[in-house]
């Protein structure tokens, strides 16, 4: 059947080696490192035993910029970073539940992304028990890296992820600091949603989030992976 109105093209990540992820849908996990959660008011488990549920938001495939010209977006005074271990998944789930010793056959690659935020209007709509979707989910807020593919990679918890802004680093964690890893993560998310091929996730940030403005520089970096450059414009130089 035709369509009646023109649409636009499906969101897509370079691949290192060569071809085009299509992207399907953003999940994002909140407050997947202790110290990050501290430094946002809300509490730390003390140990695996206590950690409870993550937290999951989405943001929309056509958030993401993957040639690192972010256009600092309107209704914010106060947008900040959050650079994130990005998982993309290569392979549709089984119905039912992600077994967490498997999930490692659903990941095609991963990357390195920002989760950019509205901080103000996330604070405002949390101290008024209201959702923060407009904090987290608008234009351009999930710039992201190519994508490598998981046999190049190998194994995570011996990597750690960075973010430097204008040269200075603003955040380093090593990713066996997680407090859900990337099976326990894809296990919980098959709980709520059914996983699909073309779907990413956006690990949590750790410590260190800060404020960017118009004219700042940033390098986000998977130790020895992969990097992410680009740089905060004026809101009018967004095409």
């Amino acid at each position: 059947m035709t369509d009646v109105i023109a649409c636009a093209p499906q969101p897509r990540i370079p691949v290192r080696g060569g071809g085009m992820f299509p992207v399907r849908r953003i999940y994002c996990v909140g407050r997947n490192f202790a110290e990050h959660a501290r430094e946002m008011g809300a509490p730390a488990p003390a140990s695996k035993a206590d950690r409870g549920q993550p937290v999951f938001f989405l943001k929309p495939a056509d958030a993401i910029v993957i040639d690192g010209v972010v256009p600092y977006p309107p209704g914010t005074t106060d947008l900040h970073h959050e650079v994130e271990l990005v998982v993309a998944l290569g392979k549709d789930a089984a119905p039912g539940l992600v077994d967490p010793d498997g999930a490692d056959a659903l990941i095609f690659g991963y990357g390195i992304g920002l989760d950019l935020t509205r901080r103000d209007l996330q604070a405002a709509a949390k101290a008024k028990g209201l959702p923060w979707d407009t904090g987290k989910a608008f234009d351009h807020s999930a710039p992201v890296s190519e994508l490598v593919r998981a046999s190049d990679v190998g194994d995570l918890a011996s990597r750690a992820l960075s973010l430097k802004v204008n040269g200075e680093t603003r955040q380093r964690a090593a990713l066996s600091d997680l407090i859900w890893d990337v099976p326990d993560i894809l296990h919980a998310l098959s709980k709520l949603y059914a996983l699909r091929a073309g779907d990413l996730v956006f690990m949590g940030t750790p410590a260190g989030v800060g404020a960017l403005q118009v004219g700042d520089a940033f390098v986000a970096s998977l130790d020895g992976i992969v990097e992410l450059r680009g740089e905060i414009h004026a809101a009018h130089h967004a095409v």
